[in-house]
């Protein structure tokens, strides 16, 4: 059989944490319907994420590696290191067992390490981006032109950007951990310098974000990179049908959940949700609480406990008596939630969020107004592209430099749902452009076939 008339096969290499893999998963649904052969590398602790695709694609196929046992005693910054250390040989002689090899690889951009094994079988390389566009400009701009300050203990020295649009400017502590906790020379940083280094040499970049919500920075990453092998092909949502098991499986009866939305006006309830990593200080959990209370508004709260490794730390829970002085306006969820359900309920008006890339795409694809008290890493960076790009957001704090005051975020908050704010109507019209974007001959949905149909020439 001649090699153009196979099914191209691509291997997917995700970060092992769950943020990272449900976006790579959802890219590869679509390239699956796009008649490649897809292997997926998964730890065995994430092989549970990718069985709802296994049961329905035949093309798919799930290569199992160990999940590196000393991240869990060091932490999850040493999970970079570790699974380099232990899946670079195994992927190598994977790789070289392969008659014919795969097309290309696409991996996370935490693997940038992959560049280098990609280059000894000869494997073009593409990295795949769980953050936007301007996320991402941000870590290649860190990486490339190492941009200092005189006091690094000084959290408020500003950094300015002029090789980005608009030649952003942010104080130390909101640049991402990844590259300022460190120092250069250490192992450990020089690590990751090269991780971004060889994301920046890759054949390609695939971004799960369109042109309609970050032109300016897709055009500019593509003159910074010097070619035009970037496709904007999100967001890589599942579709309705799709949903369910997406991300693991609910801490909640969903019926319970479903019908407390039910019973609610639409666009009334506040969603809030800090994503599957960030557990929230006392400093911070305190007005947040004090605010619910108090802006009266109907709302669901997903709050995030602590690991066991970390019960011991700075994190808040929900303060005695908060839920008997909330009761019948309230829902409560300890654990993992059904956030793609939840927010495209017509009940759910807004988003207080961290702004993680995913949460963003996901209260934009809903059409909610996005309440953006952003974290960590990347999270500063989505925050501007949210309120002050988009048009869509309220900024109401930052990590826990900024944690807003629990009257003005009352406030806030009820306005987000009741008031005749802009971000409303804005938040409607960036929705329906996104849709459009993802739908057949719109333009994610275009770059996605461009993308396809040069993994297809590789093949020839």
């Amino acid at each position: 059989m001649a090699m153009s008339t196979a099914k191209p096969h691509i291997l997917v290499y995700p970060y092992p944490t769950a943020g990272h893999v449900t976006p790579l998963l959802d890219l590869t649904r679509r390239l699956l319907a796009r008649g490649l052969s897809v292997t997926v590398l998964i730890t065995e602790n994430n092989l549970s994420l990718l069985q709802p695709l296994l049961s329905s694609h035949q093309s798919l196929h799930p290569l199992i590696f160990p999940y590196p046992e000393a991240s869990n005693a060091n932490g999850s910054f040493n999970l970079h290191t570790s699974l380099h250390d232990l899946h670079y040989p195994l992927l190598l002689q994977w790789l070289r067992s392969q008659k014919p090899p795969p097309a290309v690889m696409i991996f996370d951009f935490f693997l940038g390490w992959t560049h280098q094994l990609a280059s000894e079988v000869g494997l073009p390389h593409v990295v795949f981006s769980p953050s936007g566009a301007f996320g991402l400009s941000m870590f290649f701009t860190l990486w490339r032109d190492l941009p200092k300050v005189e006091d690094p203990n000084n959290g408020n020295s500003l950094v300015t950007f002029p090789n980005l649009p608009n030649c952003p400017v942010f104080p130390w502590y909101q640049l991402p951990p990844l590259y300022t906790r460190n120092k250069e020379g250490e192992a450990i940083w020089e690590f990751r310098k090269n991780v971004w280094l060889g994301n920046m040499a890759s054949w390609g970049v695939v971004l799960n974000t369109s042109t309609e919500l970050e032109r300016v920075y897709i055009e500019n990453m593509k003159k910074e990179l010097g070619h035009d092998f970037i496709w904007a092909v999100g967001p890589v949502l599942p579709q309705d049908d799709d949903v369910a098991g997406r991300g693991g499986s609910s801490s909640m009866p969903c019926h319970d959940l479903m019908a407390f939305l039910d019973a609610r006006g639409d666009g009334s309830v506040v969603y809030v949700c800090f994503g599957s990593r960030v557990v929230l200080t006392r400093k911070q959990i305190d007005p947040l609480a004090a605010a619910l209370e108090k802006s009266g508004v109907h709302f669901v709260w997903c709050v995030k406990q602590p690991d066991e490794q970390n019960v011991a730390g700075d994190y808040g829970d929900i303060p005695d008596g908060f839920l008997d002085r909330v009761a019948g306006r309230s829902y409560i969820i300890k654990g993992w939630a059904p956030q793609v359900e939840i927010l495209k309920h017509r009940a759910v008006g807004a988003f207080l969020t961290h702004c993680g890339w995913n949460s963003t795409l996901e209260g934009t694809v809903a059409g909610v107004v996005m309440l953006a008290w952003p974290m960590r890493a990347e999270q500063f960076m989505n925050a501007r592209v949210l309120v002050e790009d988009l048009g869509l957001g309220i900024r109401v704090g930052e990590g826990t430099q900024n944690i807003p005051e629990s009257n003005e975020l009352a406030r806030l908050l009820s306005e987000s749902v009741n008031g005749a704010r802009a971000e409303r109507g804005r938040a409607k019209q960036v929705k329906e452009a996104v849709l459009k974007a993802v739908a057949e001959g719109g333009s994610s949905y275009r770059e996605l076939d461009e993308f396809v149909k040069s993994i297809r020439s590789l093949n020839e």
